[in-house]
């Protein structure tokens, strides 16, 4: 089973499993096709460029929105900053990207009005947005208001010559998360039969260390575990999250392990208790390359 496939609920933790919306997935597939990005045939389509050209990602992330425009964090109005992080993305000359990934915590409040402001942020841009639940998100309701394209929560997909695979780490009660052992196992699965394209994994929770004691109190708890999946599985290049509010670029081995900033408020990093940073709303663009490699940089919104 792939882990488009995966639709079930593991109600001991009452998450939501890596679900995909089949509506959504449509839609992706519709707007790869009009960027000549579509999924290709396996046969007699070797050199469609598509396959060969690099493949341009944005990624962000904690957008933390909430049903009222005028809603402030921390004494930040996260609508704003969003709306401010999008229009400089679009100024930039890698726009448009392929696609957005959008990585978590993309509302605060877990309202209705919150996912019908995000999606208002993202409907008219005219790429595939694909979404996965943080912490502070209500994967029901993503599910429910983002079953439509250009969107898509979890499961899959191919851009190019590389295969993303979005993850829910959610747990519900948690501000730590945890991918679970059944999707750990559809994902070591997923990837056994799907060697031909490097991976790149998308996920909330970030499976590595960053050097802060609280903020590593809430990562993903079966980090062990995910890591030892991925080592399997030597066509796995990259792996990118949010929730953590700061920039981090390791290379271990073959893979790439990118943690993004958030598009409102940042995190001071290496600190023991909780503390923000004065840096400013931030995103990350990520380059795909045919040959497995990856050419990334952060931007930081201009103040």
């Amino acid at each position: 089973m792939s882990l488009s496939e995966v639709a079930f609920r593991n109600r001991a933790r009452g998450s939501l499993i890596c679900e995909p919306v089949p509506t959504a997935r449509l839609g992706f597939e519709y707007h790869a096709h009009i960027q000549g990005l579509a999924r290709q045939a396996a046969a007699g389509m070797k050199n469609d460029k598509s396959i060969t050209s690099p493949t341009v990602l944005l990624q962000v992330t904690d957008p933390h929105l909430h049903a009222a425009a005028d809603s402030k964090m921390r004494g930040v109005n996260t609508y704003d900053t969003l709306l401010a992080v999008l229009g400089h993305a679009q100024q930039d000359e890698r726009w448009p990207p392929a696609a957005i990934v959008a990585t978590g915590d993309l509302v605060q409040d877990e309202s209705r009005g919150g996912y019908e402001r995000f999606k208002s942020c993202f409907d008219e841009l005219g790429l595939p947005i694909y979404c996965i639940p943080g912490n502070h998100d209500d994967p029901e309701l993503m599910h429910a208001l983002l079953a439509e394209q250009p969107f898509q929560v979890g499961g899959e997909a191919v851009l190019g010559a590389w295969q993303l695979v979005l993850l829910s780490t959610f747990v519900r009660g948690e501000d730590a998360g945890a991918v679970g052992a059944e999707q750990l196992s559809a994902l070591d699965s997923y990837l056994a039969r799907n060697t031909e394209r490097p991976t790149m994994i998308c996920m909330h929770h970030q499976p590595v260390a960053m050097g802060s004691a609280w903020l590593d109190g809430v990562g993903l708890t079966d980090a062990d575990e995910f890591l030892s999946v991925i080592e399997r599985h030597g066509h796995v290049r990259a792996v990118v999250w949010g929730h953590v509010h700061q920039a981090l670029d390791e290379q271990r081995g073959d893979v790439r392990f990118l943690s993004t900033p958030s598009t409102c408020a940042q995190f001071l990093p290496k600190k023991n208790f909780f503390a923000l940073d004065d840096k400013p709303p931030g995103c990350r663009w990520i380059v795909l390359h045919a040959d497995g490699s990856i050419d990334t940089t952060v931007d930081w919104l201009q103040t």
